[in-house]
């Protein structure tokens, strides 16, 4: 393994990591703000790190193999949190660093669950860099490194497989880094158009910017302590719905969608399936809504529904009311869905729609072999039989996922959280979605948490954002064998 190719790239991308800190800069100087000068401490303690880095590895051959790949991918996430937590310390808007890497990291892996009692006391700087670390880690920090590392002759393959997030990741275009620009060149595209609208729609163009940033990333980060419940209008409400949607869905097929291939994309069961459960969790949760809760608008109800349904299933955590607060049935319901996510090769966390799709029809394939046990009965999806590798691998990610989630639940109740909080900061900091049940649900945040619940949530974040086996992988004897 070369350890020199691993620290040259986390140098390269700790520069890149200083480019966006300078955008927060310049923003802090239009609004007139002082705490400039802690974005320049921060970005001249970040420059002094990547220039160790790379003074001492600049003569390596940037060979990344598939172990380098891993490590890069993992750490990266890590270190990037670790100095991006600088400005909110350093500045004192966080005192306790415990804290501000808590919050970064949240930021990065677009989880959105916060320690912030009082957002709105945070300046403009700090509220745009702590959007902005969601929209970067959104897409990924690594697939924007795809577009740039080959500019400096080191390949990417290897880092596009350990980061993009599904079990099949589609290639748009056969060369790696002309995937990564037009993957963010759509991603662009949807933040600009977000903001526009939201501009329009009556939010300040700060505001706007924000939460576009944390839209696309499925990130959940507002610029208010209310969330989008600040913001009484259904039109604002129905906007960011639509485009979490959007978020939560692979974006090839948005990229299909660009090329006008409408064919292409009703008949990938993938999207089908989750428009299905989007459509029939909303309709449920309406009709309880309806039926038992002072809400008697039926269009209030079915809103109310839908954004917390899309909000919660494309792991992005908005809220615009307190789903602990509805029927029984109804935050059952939300709980459950926690446990979906978004689709493959898409912004959003959580199992994806594609695995829990496939598990379902290889349950029911089960039947048929029992029925025939000499029959040969494979599972499809879009009309082609799955390879037994993938089929296994999903399965065993399954498996993972939910003795994952177990063990979370239990080491939080080692902390002291009653059993609704510990289950609901275990599946919410693992599947990114922000806010959970109990003690952290969305009218709560996880200021109480202990510090060392803290650094441990921020252990799931990070294995929930890629995915498990690409952290886990690390801790195996195997990997590290020559």
């Amino acid at each position: 393994m070369s350890f020199k190719v691993i620290f040259k790239i986390t140098g390269i991308l700790l520069l890149i990591e200083i480019i966006f800190i300078l955008i927060s800069l310049f923003v802090s100087l239009i609004y007139g703000e002082a705490d400039w000068i802690f974005f320049i401490q921060s970005i001249a303690i970040i420059f002094l790190f990547a220039f160790i880095l790379l003074i001492f590895t600049y003569k390596n051959k940037n060979k990344v193999g598939k172990k380098e790949g891993y490590i890069i991918v993992s750490s990266v996430w890590v270190v990037f949190s670790i100095f991006g937590a600088l400005p909110f310390y350093l500045s004192g808007a966080i005192p306790s660093y415990t804290d501000a890497f808590f919050e970064t990291m949240s930021g990065f892996t677009t989880t959105g669950a916060s320690i912030l009692n009082d957002i709105e006391s945070l300046s403009h700087g700090l509220l745009f860099w702590r959007s902005l670390t969601q929209w970067l880690g959104g897409m990924g920090i690594i697939v924007l490194s795809l577009a740039i590392l080959p500019l400096l002759g080191i390949g990417g393959i290897q880092l596009f497989i350990a980061e993009v997030p599904g079990p099949t990741p589609d290639k748009l275009h056969p060369k790696v880094a002309e995937t990564a620009k037009r993957l963010w060149g759509i991603y662009v595209i949807f933040t600009i158009t977000q903001t526009f609208l939201l501009w329009i729609g009556g939010m300040s163009f700060f505001d706007s910017i924000n939460h576009s940033f944390t839209t696309m990333a499925t990130g959940g980060y507002s610029t208010k302590q209310a969330s989008i419940a600040y913001w009484d209008s259904a039109y604002i409400q129905y906007v960011i719905t639509f485009f979490m949607f959007l978020a939560g869905t692979n974006f090839t097929i948005s990229y299909l969608a660009f090329h006008k291939k409408w064919q292409k994309i009703w008949v990938n069961e993938e999207f089908r399936y989750y428009t299905l459960f989007t459509l029939g969790f909303t309709l449920i949760i309406t009709f309880v809504l309806f039926q038992n809760t002072s809400v008697h608008c039926f269009e209030k109800a079915f809103r109310d529904s839908l954004f917390q349904v899309v909000s919660i299933m494309t792991t992005t955590g908005y809220a615009t009311a307190d789903y602990l607060t509805w029927p029984v049935l109804a935050w059952t319901l939300i709980f459950i869905i926690m446990f979906f996510g978004g689709s493959a090769g898409s912004t959003g966390g959580g199992v994806k729609i594609i695995r829990i799709l496939i598990a379902l029809k290889n349950s029911f394939k089960e039947f048929k072999r029992l029925v025939h046990p000499q029959a040969v009965i494979p599972v499809r999806v879009n009309g082609k039989a799955l390879n037994p590798d993938v089929l296994r691998n999903i399965l065993a990610f399954i498996v993972v996922y939910i003795m994952t989630f177990a063990l979370g639940t239990i080491v939080m109740t080692f902390f002291g959280l009653d059993f609704d909080s510990a289950m609901g900061s275990s599946i919410t900091t693992l599947g990114n979605i922000g806010p959970g049940i109990g003690s952290v649900g969305p009218a709560a945040n996880f200021y109480h948490i202990p510090t060392l619940g803290k650094w441990f949530l921020s252990f799931l974040m990070l294995i929930g954002r890629l995915e498990l086996f690409t952290v886990l992988i690390i801790f195996s004897p195997l990997f590290w064998k020559k």
